[in-house]
């Protein structure tokens, strides 16, 4: 890649070895890339065997703080990265009792935590299928369909918002009285 051609700060590469990244800084000799399977690398300007997905011109007067909303952006969009979603301080050091109709049987304990990163699990993996249906080739019609889906699921997980710390976190369905 000659000088003419630095990637700039969000560009989008596949390498060979380390897959898809995003340029998040740039050196004198070398892109600061964040890999979505490896984390950071340096890899110098001159290396040739990226595949580029997407292009941006490389701009000196991107402030970091621009790049990192841009990366988080990026990350939220093509990956499984999860954002740290605090428990309700209530919840703190609870139990979940599971106890079965049968009396001859024993009840099952489970650290609300555990099964509230669980639930923050499924969240985080239906929005990055709800963004990788937004960006998939299906056709409008397709696209509302398996959206209206991912919607409902969503209605169906508001039970638990009970658990969430912060009300920006918490799942939200069909606002309009719908199922």
């Amino acid at each position: 890649m000659s000088q003419n051609n630095i990637l700039g700060i969000g560009s989008r590469v596949i390498h060979p070895a380390y897959g898809e990244g995003v340029v998040i800084r740039l050196a004198p000799v070398a892109y600061e890339v964040c890999f979505m399977q490896h984390g950071l690398k340096m890899v110098g300007k001159e290396y040739d065997k990226f595949d580029i997905i997407e292009a941006i011109k490389a701009d000196e007067a991107v402030s970091f703080s621009e790049a990192e909303k841009s990366l988080i952006k990026i990350l939220k969009a093509w990956s499984d990265v999860s954002e740290i979603v605090p428990l309700g301080d209530r919840w703190k050091n609870g139990v979940m009792i599971l106890k079965p109709g049968d009396d001859s049987m024993k009840p099952k304990d489970i650290p609300i935590d555990t099964f509230f990163h669980k639930i923050v699990m499924v969240r985080d993996r239906l929005r990055v299928m709800e963004q990788r249906v937004n960006s998939s080739n299906l056709n409008d019609e397709e696209k509302v369909n398996l959206q209206q889906y991912i919607t409902r699921i969503y209605g169906s997980l508001t039970t638990f918002n009970v658990m969430f710390k912060n009300k920006e976190q918490h799942f939200v369905g069909d606002k309009s009285g719908g199922e």
